[in-house]
């Protein structure tokens, strides 16, 4: 089965054939060409705004390189990350690492007040728990949970990693159960490197935590319902690092018109 048409502005997969070869969605009512690039920009405009949006700059920047309106290249930047959230890694095996994290929460980001992630004016900051997956290729899986509890954290893994592979997590009582779980668990020797052991852990989600959190803090504070799609962007953009620049505006291009 082929894989199903989405609605390009609220992802919904019901839509019905109209006029001129174009679909008309069940949920919002919008008409669009398959295959074609949403918001009605042409193939210029659209890879003039994501090879800005690719070196990282702000909308404001990329509305004026790309001779946009604001409002314009916000709407297409949430096609952009949605479309980076849909393209996830196959499932993972042999030897993985799994680890989570906390972000949001800083004294910077408590002078933001609304904007800041989590927060009412006056009220502070509440970490947001992140977990995360990464193989031995080091390609990253990501996603925000609501808690680090092992029934939580337990069904992600058994979605994204195969049956039989070797786990690797430090001592928290979030893995307990993983070894019964159809897994081998290892437990991560944070004193070796990773040329000197056989089947160790990968030792890689460390480094990407700290990408993560340099470059959502540079964000200056997110919202936190938007806080996913700004974990998918920088899952997307870590795991297709090795890619040149115009590699992955084609990459991103082709997502969109998918």
């Amino acid at each position: 089965m082929g894989e199903k048409i989405r609605c390009p502005r609220c992802q919904h997969t019901k839509s019905w054939s109209v006029r001129r070869g174009k679909r008309r969605c069940a949920a919002c009512r919008y008409d669009w060409l398959p295959r074609a690039l949403p918001l009605r920009l042409t193939p210029a405009e659209w890879r003039r705004l994501v090879r800005w949006f690719v070196l990282g700059h702000s909308a404001e920047v990329i509305a004026q390189e790309a001779q946009l309106h604001r409002q314009r290249v916000l709407r297409a930047l949430l096609l952009v990350r949605q479309a980076m959230a849909r393209d996830v890694p196959p499932l993972f095996s042999s030897l993985v690492e799994v680890d989570e994290t906390y972000v949001g929460g800083s004294w910077r980001n408590k002078r933001r007040g609304e904007r800041a992630l989590g927060t009412k004016r006056g009220r502070g900051t509440t970490k947001q728990a992140v977990f995360g997956i990464l193989c031995r290729g080091g390609q990253v899986w990501a996603e925000v949970v609501p808690n680090v509890e092992a029934k939580t954290l337990l069904p992600l893994l058994r979605q994204r990693v195969t049956a039989g592979s070797v786990v690797c997590s430090d001592t928290f009582t979030s893995y307990t159960g993983v070894a019964a779980s159809g897994y081998i668990h290892r437990l991560v020797d944070h004193s070796q490197t990773f040329s000197d052991r056989q089947g160790g852990h990968v030792n890689g989600l460390e480094g990407f935590w700290g990408y993560l959190k340099r470059r959502l803090a540079a964000k200056g504070g997110i919202r936190r319902e938007r806080l996913p799609l700004y974990l998918a962007e920088y899952v997307w953009r870590y795991n297709h690092r090795r890619l040149s620049g115009q590699e992955q505006v084609k990459t991103l291009l082709k997502l969109l018109q998918s």
